[in-house]
């Protein structure tokens, strides 16, 4: 049974929603893989906050027209699966990517970030990207280490100079 107007122009305006709030997408090609794959591939999807959608591909092209994925629209052939990443914008490239290690059938087609079309082949580089809390203790530890280093010298000039005068001491009574 195919879907009524009204149920085709809501799965348009849902995804257009979702596409114009979403910092990256990512068109997959999951031909092949059973029901009970894809169900586990949603479920690693929502837990990470990936919007994952499977649409016929003449409404991914409507939905699509006017935000910053617009450029994926002319490779919306065959069976394909979008993953919109609302939260991180590696989300979606390290959920796929993660599962297509176990399930090589799921294959990714094209990578968007910022109304640019990138090749499959970086959703590597985007997958590897770190998460706002990895990046966010990376920039803390790189801010705190001249600090740290400063409180480490200012500390060494009272230390050296109380070394010094012990020296000087054992010195004198030896001596």
């Amino acid at each position: 049974m195919g879907l009524s107007l009204d149920q085709k122009q809501r799965m348009v305006r849902d995804l257009t929603g979702v596409a114009s709030e979403a910092h990256s997408a990512l068109a997959a090609e999951y031909r092949g893989l059973t029901a009970a794959e894809m169900d586990q591939l949603r479920v690693k999807a929502r837990e990470a906050g990936v919007y994952l959608k499977i649409i016929k591909n003449t409404l991914a092209k409507r939905a699509v027209a006017g935000t910053h994925f617009e450029c994926m629209a002319e490779g919306f052939e065959g069976p394909l699966l979008l993953a919109f990443s609302r939260e991180d914008p590696a989300s979606a490239a390290r959920v796929v990517q993660d599962f297509s290690k176990d399930y090589a059938k799921l294959v990714v087609k094209m990578v968007a970030i910022g109304g640019k079309l990138y090749p499959a082949t970086e959703a590597d580089r985007l997958a590897s990207l770190p998460t706002y809390d990895e990046a966010l203790s990376r920039l803390m530890a790189t801010m705190q280490a001249p600090i740290q280093k400063l409180v480490t010298t200012l500390n060494e000039v009272p230390s050296k100079l109380a070394r010094t005068l012990a020296a000087v001491r054992d010195a004198k009574q030896s001596g």
